[in-house]
């Protein structure tokens, strides 16, 4: 198991149900973990888009006196310096963002260090016949690459990026087929027919996977099984590139526990190469 901040932070916040605004300084600070021990209250509130007060509440509902015995906890259990990269304010906007994306990616790496949640998730997909592949609005991308790639070594891949009264439809066919899961992208904003059809999902019986912003997204009460990715957000619109990632690493996962995966990509090369489908 990784020993980083971020995962330090992380194993704190588990067990305890903590509200949206919670869940949100929960959010905020392990992105920013190597940061937040040397915050005060006030800066942290301003950082998470709270009010100093939740910040007091959120401390004492992890247990602690008040927020200074949390920061004096994180002191002990995080670096005993802020980590800063060299020449830093030298970066402009552009590079700032890049920088945030190589960030995430290290924590995503961290993660990884255990790669048992990955493990089951891909045993769980491969064992789904149809595989149901949800994501919508600002994750519909995700589920595509996702859908794309996995039809490759799986027999029965089932899209689901557009949203509408036929989604329940689309989730009772999936399930009376045989599917016995669902993988789900999920990314900020996070739209509210996500929430309803994987609650919809699950009361059908179907063992949801879900990869998120972060363990507190509101998807994560809906979920059997949420493996967190974060987002970058130093430009106007969200970047992904640690949820894409995590996507192509549940699909090696799950080609791995495929017992014909090979034979497929084999066949799909074959058939590729007689109609000359590509030019390189």
């Amino acid at each position: 198991m990784s020993d980083s901040p971020a995962a330090r932070l992380q194993k704190l916040f588990e067990g305890h149900r903590l509200t949206p605004t919670q869940r949100r300084i929960a959010h905020c600070m392990v992105r920013g973990a190597a940061e937040v021990p040397f915050l005060s209250s006030v800066e942290l509130a301003e950082l998470a888009g709270v009010s100093q007060p939740s910040v007091t509440r959120f401390a004492v509902a992890l247990g602690f006196d008040g927020y200074p015995a949390l920061r004096r906890h994180l002191r002990e259990v995080a670096p005993a310096e802020r980590t800063v990269t060299p020449h830093e304010d030298a970066y402009n906007e552009y590079q700032q963002a890049v920088q945030g994306e190589i960030e995430n990616l290290r924590q995503l790496s961290a993660m990884l260090a255990d790669p048992t949640p990955v493990r089951q998730a891909g045993r769980l997909l491969a064992a789904s016949t149809p595989l149901p592949v949800l994501g919508l609005r600002a994750a519909s991308s995700q589920a595509r690459g996702f859908a794309y790639f996995a039809a490759k070594v799986h027999p029965d891949v089932r899209l689901l990026d557009e949203g509408g009264s036929m989604m329940e439809d689309r989730i009772d066919a999936a399930r009376y087929e045989g599917a016995t899961a669902l993988l789900c992208f999920a990314l900020p904003r996070h739209p509210r027919e996500v929430v309803d059809t994987l609650e919809r999902s699950r009361r059908a019986g179907l063992t949801v996977v879900t990869v998120a912003d972060s363990a507190f997204a509101p998807v994560a009460r809906h979920s059997d099984l949420l493996i967190p990715a974060p987002v970058g957000t130093g430009l106007a619109f969200d970047t992904a590139c640690a949820p894409m990632l995590l996507g192509r690493v549940l699909l090696e996962s799950m080609a791995d526990a495929l017992p014909d995966a090979q034979a497929r990509l084999e066949t799909f090369d074959a058939r590729a190469a007689a109609r000359g489908l590509f030019v390189e």
